[in-house]
């Protein structure tokens, strides 16, 4: 029987492992050097491929019994996959316009699926040394560069008080415009990656509204990060995985 608390040591390491592939190509003009162009026009860079390489190997020797669905790896029809109740969900690099400009505000997102749900998730930021991980009925935590594990919460502000927004650094919409213009914002905050799902979850930001289409890699292990950092019970998202259809809709995180 598999010891969770002992395999979420594991992921964590893993995800850092993955991190130190992508960092030997950050700051470098190699950051730059797209291998292929795929056909959601995102580029696949060296660091998005040996990230998977990683990780990939990583679970295999981890769960070889789990099958994994990762982003920058083959992707099964439906047909092969519907009949998984349990699989791993993985971002290699999440974030890849920032990482190609420069910016350090990528993550390798990695995020265990069981019956529909996120059960255990990673995120790690590489250049800011910041991780955050949960696991169902264990919290949510964030380790920052020289600093021990800490447990961190989602906040509750009451219904009339203005709002912190996260939004996406890379896809403004005139959709998110018209959101906002309907509730009391007190602060925006433009971020890459999944850590918008983190900011929300450690209280750093109320809301994090979306408008426009992700995929369940992008979102599993932030909401994971998110779902269990409630005091009491868990949070509630609009996600749900192993679709047919791997794209999301639009979405807002928080209140």
């Amino acid at each position: 029987m598999v010891n969770v608390e002992r395999l979420s040591e594991d992921i964590r390491l893993l995800a850092r492992e993955a991190g130190q592939a992508i960092l030997r190509y950050y700051g470098s003009s190699d950051a730059r050097q797209a291998v292929a162009w795929k056909e959601n026009a995102t580029p696949l860079t060296l660091a998005d491929r040996d990230a998977h390489a990683v990780i990939a190997a990583g679970l295999q020797r981890l769960t070889p019994d789990i099958p994994v669905l990762s982003e920058e790896g083959d992707i099964p029809e439906y047909d092969a996959r519907r009949h998984w109740t349990r699989f791993w969900l993985v971002d290699p690099l999440d974030g890849t316009k920032e990482f190609t400009k420069g910016i350090g505000e990528f993550t390798v997102n990695i995020a265990l699926i069981e019956d529909g749900a996120p059960t255990m998730g990673v995120v790690f930021a590489p250049v800011l040394d910041l991780m955050y991980w949960a696991r169902s009925g264990a919290g949510t935590w964030r380790q920052s560069a020289g600093a021990g594990p800490e447990r961190v919460y989602s906040s509750e502000r009451s219904a009339t008080a203005g709002r912190i927004i996260v939004q996406s650094r890379s896809h403004p919409s005139a959709e998110l415009e018209a959101y906002l213009a309907t509730i009391r914002v007190e602060q925006r905050i433009s971020l890459g990656s999944s850590l918008k799902f983190c900011w929300v979850a450690d209280g750093r930001a109320d809301m994090y509204p979306r408008f426009g289409p992700t995929m369940e890699w992008d979102v599993a292990a932030g909401d994971c990060v998110y779902r269990e950092s409630a005091r009491d019970g868990r949070r509630q998202t609009p996600f749900t995985y192993n679709k047919r259809d791997l794209r999301n809709g639009s979405f807002v995180l928080g209140a």
